[in-house]
């Protein structure tokens, strides 16, 4: 009967272990997802914290928010709606214009893979302990207001609003994509920062959390330039983008 008892403690024990490993996404649990661990990646928690909804500066994302959806009718707004989505596909083609060469798994496979591989380290890594320990509220939430996009509320309803993982991810791959293309860094910075403005005109974000994910954008490219498989995949993208643009000058 001891034994049967110690051996039911050691499968449960066992089987939490598990469990808990499956939780922790990083590269070590998700090697196709993630340059990063866990440790590696900055902290938001030690360097972000939300502004108080007492406080001024709540009253400019107050404002924001009206400005937001005061744009969502237009032409603008509608590039915000195509924004929200985060599947790898869409966030590779919203570079694509200002990178001046359509980036996809077939014709960019290497660019492709490093800007996806990324994507979480800056999305998830990098915001998920302040995240986490904030939960705060969204502004659709908070006023009890429709968004952009309604299929996604119920999802970003449960999940906390400070730092804007969407504006993260998509400011870091604008860094990254105008140190392989330098000839179109404002186009592509330009791109990154709307990526995060759609997020207050959707709705789904405060302008403080936009701002504070910017932060975490430009500290999770440092810390990725200290990692040896980053590094070694930028090196390859940087040698498809020379060959794109030799042959694209090699046609003139």
């Amino acid at each position: 009967m001891q034994k049967m008892l110690v051996k039911s403690i050691m499968l449960y024990s066992l089987l939490c272990a598990q469990a808990f490993a499956v939780e922790i996404k990083d590269v070590t649990t998700h090697p196709n997802d993630y340059f990063l661990t866990e440790n590696q990646a900055p902290d938001s928690l030690q360097l972000l914290s939300p502004p108080s909804f007492t406080s001024v500066e709540f009253l400019r994302d107050k404002a924001m928010y009206d400005w937001g959806k005061s744009m969502r009718h237009t032409e603008r707004g509608r590039q915000a709606y195509i924004d929200a989505d985060s599947s790898k596909e869409n966030v590779t083609q919203q570079f694509s214009t200002s990178f001046g060469f359509d980036i996809s798994a077939i014709k960019t496979p290497e660019i492709y893979k490093l800007i996806t591989t990324m994507k979480e380290d800056a999305g998830d890594l990098a915001t998920r302990s302040a995240k986490n320990y904030y939960n705060r509220i969204r502004p659709f939430s908070f006023f009890n207001e429709p968004t952009c996009r309604p299929e996604d509320e119920k999802t970003l309803s449960t999940n906390g609003s400070y730092p804007s993982g969407h504006t993260t991810i998509g400011f870091a791959i604008s860094l990254v994509l105008a140190e392989i293309n330098p000839q179109r860094q404002n186009e592509i910075l330009k791109r990154g920062l709307e990526v995060g403005e759609s997020r207050v005109i959707c709705g789904y974000h405060w302008q403080s959390d936009i701002d504070a994910a910017r932060v975490m954008a430009a500290s999770v490219v440092a810390q990725l330039h200290a990692n040896a498989q980053f590094n070694q995949q930028l090196a390859k993208a940087k040698m498809e983008f020379n060959r794109l643009k030799t042959n694209q000058q090699n046609k003139k």
